[in-house]
């Protein structure tokens, strides 16, 4: 959708002022975004003019169950409504943890919302190319998407959505 692209654009454009190294693009964003929640629609919602999911992306239990992590509640249920598991949350699928240390306010608003297209997406990118990461690396760009969900399986899906994107491009 043209509002998630503003917001995977915004945060490539950033990340090259920030990580010029880095060379996260667009496409792996928006292949992110795709495969963990269809930008911020798997939910029913989609992503408002204001970037902001018009319903909350809020994921399953991580309670070891479903082919999941087991991760006890590390918000109180601050982010997720639930304070006995932790769930991913928002249209990039932000573990609570994982967002309070990565967590951006890329829209100059005041706060950092994981259900904010932009503030996610510059999150996502940020936490891509950590530990000196280049992502026009084979090498690094797959062990970054591994960083953010550890599935082989997944990788492939990113892969695939983000190639889709390039040629569409």
């Amino acid at each position: 959708p043209p509002r998630a692209l503003q917001g995977y654009a915004a945060a490539q454009l950033r990340l090259l002022d920030e990580r010029p190294d880095c060379q996260v693009s667009w496409p792996t964003l928006a292949a992110i975004g795709y495969v963990e929640s269809r930008h911020g629609s798997y939910t029913g919602g989609e992503i408002g003019a204001d970037g902001r999911t018009t319903v909350d992306v809020i994921g399953i239990p991580l309670d070891g169950t479903n082919r999941t992590a087991a991760i006890p509640d590390t918000d109180g249920g601050r982010l997720d409504g639930d304070s006995e598991w932790d769930r991913a949350v928002g249209p990039l699928q932000f573990i609570p943890a994982t967002w309070a240390r990565w967590g951006a306010d890329a829209d100059g608003d005041g706060r950092a919302d994981p259900h904010d297209i932009d503030d996610a997406a510059l999150a996502a990118a940020r936490y891509l190319c950590a530990d000196g990461r280049v992502l026009t690396d084979g090498a690094d760009w797959q062990a970054a998407v591994l960083a953010y969900n550890r599935s082989d399986a997944y990788a492939a899906d990113v892969l695939a959505e983000a190639n889709r994107y390039a040629e569409a491009g």
